[in-house]
């Protein structure tokens, strides 16, 4: 059985974030003062249960970002970033049987095997955000963002709906996932990848199914197409529990028994204090 952990780091441009510009820059920063603390944890732990580990940069970016940006130049840089993390799931599975990817500010607590733990064969591990969408009658548009669970979660069911599926989905976060070679090409993320950017493009402007405050915040992203994928594919999906995918947003503590902890905050040195007790 060969197992691999993957992560990768690549910088977005500061004149290329579209919102919450200030947070972004911050997150900048703090991904360059903890980069190698961010790297040295998730190379130990790979070691410590015995499977590779591989970081990815831009040197190993830069060629998909231009040819995805030159067949579609409406991409944003972070849209093609997140690709790329997908893109390469794909090309690790063809040397690997089990993987798992981490965004690059998740932080491992744990010694315990995450491959032990959890069977791959059952499915695919991944987060639910559900629990932070918003019913349409509480959608405030100066709140929304094209990267909150509400946006997704609607973007995914007109797409669904679209395709004459049930509209029935979940918010899949990606920050984590586990899965095993079978279940990623079950998935066919990349199969009829230009008309899923297409169908995308065409309910961008399309106020049919959803009021305009709703439809404004569609866009080109990997997770609403992700869960697509689950659906129109019938992949089984493990969802993985607060343990396993801890997000640490404004709460200011970590408890005792979290293992992987996702700081969306980038307030490493709580993690950092967390880690070494």
């Amino acid at each position: 059985m060969k197992r691999i952990i993957y992560s990768f780091y690549i910088e977005v441009p500061d004149d290329e974030f579209v919102d919450n510009i200030n947070t972004n820059l911050n997150s900048k920063k703090q991904f360059k003062e903890n980069y190698i603390k961010l790297l040295v944890n998730k190379q130990s732990y790979a070691d410590k249960i015995n499977v590779n580990f591989k970081m990815f940069e831009y040197d190993d970016y830069k060629e998909y970002h231009n040819n995805l940006k030159n067949k579609y130049p409406f991409l944003s840089t972070y849209n093609i970033i997140n690709f790329f993390k997908l893109h390469l799931l794909y090309q690790l599975s063809k040397s690997y049987d089990e993987i798992l990817y981490l965004d690059f500010d998740v932080v491992i607590l744990t010694g315990e095997n995450f491959f032990n733990i959890w069977n791959l064969n059952k499915g695919i591990c991944v987060y639910d955000n559900s629990n932070l969408v918003k019913t349409i009658s509480n959608v405030k548009e100066h709140t929304q963002t094209i990267r909150s669970p509400t946006s997704k979660y609607y973007n995914t069911q007109a797409m669904l709906i679209e395709k004459k599926l049930s509209s029935k989905n979940k918010v899949v976060n990606t920050g984590i996932i586990g899965t095993n070679k079978h279940h990623i090409d079950k998935l066919k993320y990349f199969d009829n990848f230009d008309n899923d950017i297409n169908l995308m493009t065409k309910l961008k402007s399309n106020y049919d199914i959803f009021p305009k405050k709703i439809v404004n915040f569609f866009g080109y992203d990997n997770e609403t197409l992700f869960s697509v994928k689950i659906n129109e594919n019938a992949v089984p999906v493990q969802w993985l529990d607060n343990k396993w995918h801890y997000f640490f947003w404004d709460q200011g503590f970590i408890p005792n028994e979290a293992k992987f902890v996702h700081t969306v905050n980038k307030n490493f040195d709580v993690v950092w204090r967390k880690l070494n007790a």
